[in-house]
């Protein structure tokens, strides 16, 4: 249960993250807001009495999306300068977001319901990543389902260009190239046809709803000009073509998905990105124990894999791992990542294996 001190830290923990993905404008931000809340407003003293985990939460992610939400918007004139870099100085952006808190008090207290809701296709790089090597092991073809797929921009998995390393896939006249730095050996030189993509969130973002739309990019950070870009690119995919995007329950949706007939001379692969920490430990139980029945199934005609880019809490970094099925090697890490996909690092064999554990932890939602 969090204390005002520990609450207001959780600003500081958060922009430490900020800062080292080189977002200064929302660090600065966060800063500023754990010197500038108060209980003057209603919106403060939600904050200052957080009685969660704080981090674990989002809270802080929460009122920043509120506040870049508000500056998208133009509803105030201080918070722009803040936002657009204009004002740095410590002490004058902790008044400004003061005033602002008070202020926009109303429009604020509403953002603090619920965690972050949003979605970054530049983890597609990442996770395709991951489906190389399932494709090197077992072939091309390929029906993928994605877990915590929130608006559903990474079911475009199969629509967005990519270039790794100099691989290039997907198609060449995708309005969304993704290119990631990329660091260690080049990746797996695989074909890969992918033949369908599903996908299921507890709370799916209809990107057709401009207010939907608009509060997803609320939660991209000020700073990254090139996810705003892209989320915008993402979003009118999904409107023109549309997704197959279910809402429910993760743990049921994935039973029921392998539970179905499964064509010979696939793999069907469970894919998710920076989403097990949300999950339940009874969900995330259900799910490897249903991988695990699933895989014991497996055929070399009707393979099985299981793709995850998930932050690792204890050495902070995000990894890319890989599991599949028939045989019985173990998950493995086959590359390091940029949260929001900025980087790709390619691991060589031998690889690192070790059982899957997800704690909650000091990372940003989205």
């Amino acid at each position: 249960m969090g204390s005002e001190a520990e609450n207001r830290e959780s600003f500081h923990v958060q922009a430490a993250y900020c800062e080292a993905m080189a977002a200064p404008i929302t660090a600065r931000v966060c800063v500023a807001l754990a010197d500038a809340l108060d209980c003057d407003s209603e919106t403060g003293r939600r904050v200052l009495d957080w009685s969660g985990e704080p981090v674990a939460d989002a809270l802080v992610l929460r009122l920043v999306g509120g506040l870049h939400a508000l500056h998208r918007r133009g509803g105030d004139a201080g918070l722009d300068r803040v936002f657009t870099g204009a004002v740095t100085d410590g002490a004058e952006v902790t008044a400004i977001l003061r005033s602002v808190v008070r202020a926009h008090d109303a429009a604020l207290l509403p953002w603090l319901d619920g965690p972050p809701q949003t979605n970054e296709a530049g983890r597609s790089a990442g996770l395709m990543t991951g489906l190389l090597h399932v494709a090197e092991r077992y072939g091309p073809e390929m029906d993928l389902l994605e877990i915590g797929s929130s608006a559903g921009l990474n079911l475009l998995i199969d629509r967005y260009a990519f270039d790794l390393g100099g691989m290039r896939l997907g198609p060449i006249d995708s309005p969304v190239l993704i290119a990631p730095e990329w660091r260690g050996p080049p990746p797996p030189d695989a074909a890969m046809t992918i033949r369908s993509v599903q996908g299921v969130d507890i709370a799916p973002v209809d990107v057709a709803d401009p207010d939907q739309a608009e509060r997803l990019a609320a939660y991209v950070w000020v700073d990254a000009a090139e996810r705003l870009e892209r989320i915008e690119r993402g979003i009118a995919m999904i409107r023109a073509h549309g997704v197959s995007l279910a809402q429910g329950d993760a743990a049921e949706w994935v039973e029921a998905r392998l539970a179905e007939p499964q064509p010979a001379g696939t793999t069907r692969v469970l894919m998710h990105s920076v989403v097990w920490q949300y999950l339940p430990p009874a969900s995330q139980a259900r799910i490897r124990e249903a991988m695990d029945a699933a895989g014991a199934r497996a055929t070399p005609e009707r393979r099985l894999a299981w793709v995850m880019m998930e932050p690792n809490r204890d050495l902070h970094r995000h990894e890319v791992r890989v599991q599949t099925w028939p045989g019985d090697r173990p998950m493995e890490l086959v590359a390091l990542t940029h949260a929001h996909g900025a980087w790709v690092e390619a691991l060589s064999p031998p690889y690192e294996t070790r059982d899957y554990v997800m704690r909650r932890g000091p990372y940003e939602r989205d």
